[in-house]
């Protein structure tokens, strides 16, 4: 019992593990009609999807979600594997697993990318393995576009596009101290210090302002009104306004410079 975890129901410690030949011998049951060889082929390869879905657990997502995706996944593979290609069905069905529940968490992602911007990234990533599968090396953005017609721009955009958002929070390096995070190597120009030090410097400088040179000062330069308008509001002429809104200006300065 100590060993047991479930998901979607299953008791993974059960779950049947299938040899070489017992897996052969059902998928050829199976090609002949016999519906349940495909459930037990199904049942016997859960493990393997368990081991495939690890890979995501950084995600964010249920394990639930992504096991269910990932037995879609498997049961394409059971009912598209060829027993006569040479290969073991472990080495077919994981990259059709992974390409599912990738597909999953694309379609999931919060940031929507256009349907156009989707099939050239997916055409481009087709015609990657095409080029390296072919050459052994990676291809650059300019032979991908090239192959697809269209501008090396249009390729970095929609690659970019489909990338899973990383978090701010996420560490990037520890060394067994305070760990450092994304938004650690990330530049501000909105929240230098030296921006909020001059925030703070302001806000003293219009503290010590009289109640009549704080509310012009906020009329003129929050709220975007002309002197003319602010003379009218308060009933004063537009000189008083002038006035009081240089010497308000000027206090504040003096302010400032003795914080």
């Amino acid at each position: 019992m100590r060993n047991k975890v479930e998901i979607c129901g299953v008791d993974t410690s059960k779950l049947p593990v299938l040899k070489n030949d017992e897996m052969r011998e059902l998928f050829k049951k199976m090609q002949e009609g016999d519906g349940s060889a495909r459930e037990k082929l199904v049942n016997g390869n859960l493990r393997l999807v368990l081991s495939v879905i690890q890979r995501f657990n950084n995600r964010g997502e249920y394990v639930d979600d992504l096991f269910q995706v990932g037995c879609i996944g498997l049961m394409k593979s059971i009912d598209n594997f060829d027993l006569s290609q040479n290969v073991r069905f472990s080495t077919y069905a994981v990259p059709m697993i992974i390409g599912e529940i990738r597909r999953y968490l694309r379609d999931n992602n919060p940031i929507r990318v256009s349907r156009s911007l989707r099939d050239i990234a997916y055409k481009s990533l087709q015609v990657r393995e095409k080029i390296v599968a072919e050459t052994s090396k990676e291809p650059t953005s300019e032979e991908i576009a090239k192959e697809l017609g269209v501008e090396p721009e249009e390729i970095v955009f929609a690659l970019e596009a489909i990338q899973d958002p990383v978090s701010l929070f996420e560490p990037i390096y520890n060394d067994g101290g305070d760990p450092i995070y994304v938004m650690d190597q990330l530049s501000d120009e909105k929240n230098l210090d030296v921006h909020w030090i001059d925030e703070i410097a302001l806000k003293e400088g219009i503290r010590r302002l009289n109640d009549r040179e704080k509310m012009i000062l906020k009329k003129r330069f929050f709220q975007g009104k002309t002197q003319m308008e602010v003379a009218e509001e308060i009933g004063i002429s537009q000189a008083q306004v002038s006035r009081l809104e240089k010497a308000a200006i000027k206090q504040m300065s003096k302010n400032i410079g003795s914080s």
